[in-house]
């Protein structure tokens, strides 16, 4: 039988100890912001690659804008959203900034399957579902820019892209500039067919980033090494895993298999974030600018912070 007094010592010792005990077997919860989109995957695969004592939560955003908000207001720890999200919040002075790559691709201008559009030619006149501010209307402007065309020359519909299959399902618009998997969702349905993927501009294939709050990086560096790592795992597991790539959209985004499959090629997740992607997204703000989306340019200096993936990189 246990003495009264070592039973009342170590009662003592479980109050004085036990919750630092509890606290520290309490893993440290990272909270991810993803879409509910084929781009923003790579979150869905972090579980796989995360190390003992941290916890991922994924919080999944409808809009692009919305994820970054999350950053911005600290609601997220980190997050992924489209390069014009990103750069609409640093032109307007947020503490968002840009540490690696999400994906790139992930885009298609699709009309409908019997319709006589065979080019961004054959949009003139016609009604165009754009998401405005999204990544998708500064490639499609620009690709009319480069076959001397202009908004003007179009009827633009505002879609999100969620609804972008429908309205042309149901004919109230001729074509969309949509992002992944709604495309995939058109053609596999026999509903759409693909017009272009619109990469062949100077902004090349870019599209979707990973940003976090400007503070955490000063604040919370060993996190974000944690955080990087974590996502460049799971990048790379998917990208040469396309059939668990495929799997994990199907169960995630709620898509059929066969409109998935049409997605999967085209769109590149990625974690890398060098030079090229530099240029291409100060190109980008170059013609956010000219197009009146932003007053001015971010500052670059606090807006790109890519120490942390170029140090992997050179582990790589």
């Amino acid at each position: 039988m246990i003495g009264r007094r070592k039973f009342l010592i170590g009662a003592s010792a479980a109050t004085v100890f036990g919750p630092s005990v509890v606290r520290a077997q309490q893993p440290t919860v990272i909270k991810m912001g993803a879409l509910k989109l084929i781009h923003s995957i790579a979150p869905h695969f972090y579980e796989k690659f995360t190390p003992a004592g941290y916890k991922v939560e994924v919080i999944p955003f409808e809009s692009p804008t919305e994820c970054k908000n999350a950053i911005v207001t600290k609601s997220v720890d980190f997050g992924m959203f489209g390069i014009a999200a990103g750069l609409l919040g640093a032109a307007a002075g947020e503490p968002v900034t840009v540490i690696a790559g999400a994906c790139n691709r992930g885009m298609a201008v699709i009309a409908g399957k019997d319709s006589p559009i065979a080019s961004i030619k054959d949009l003139k006149g016609k009604k165009v579902a754009i998401w405005p501010g999204s990544t998708q209307e500064v490639f499609i402007l620009e690709r009319m820019r480069m076959e001397g065309m202009s908004i003007k020359d179009i009827t633009p519909i505002r879609v999100s892209f969620s609804e972008m299959h429908l309205a042309l399902a149901r004919g109230d618009v001729d074509a969309y500039v949509g992002a992944e998997p709604g495309p995939g969702v058109s053609i596999s349905a026999g509903i759409g067919k693909l017009v272009e993927y619109p990469y062949g501009t100077t902004m090349g294939a870019l599209n979707m980033v990973f940003g976090a709050h400007r503070e955490m990086l000063t604040e919370k560096p060993e996190l974000v090494k944690v955080i990087l790592g974590i996502h460049r795992d799971a990048v790379e597991f998917a990208m040469a895993n396309p059939k668990d790539l495929a799997a994990m959209a199907v169960a995630k985004l709620g898509q059929k298999p066969e409109a998935i499959a049409v997605s999967v090629p085209n769109v590149e997740l990625t974690w890398k974030f060098g030079p090229t992607e530099i240029q291409q997204t100060k190109t980008y703000a170059q013609y956010m600018l000219e197009l009146k989306q932003i007053r001015q340019l971010p500052d670059y200096a606090t807006f790109f912070d890519t120490k942390f993936v170029d140090e992997m990189s050179k582990k790589a």
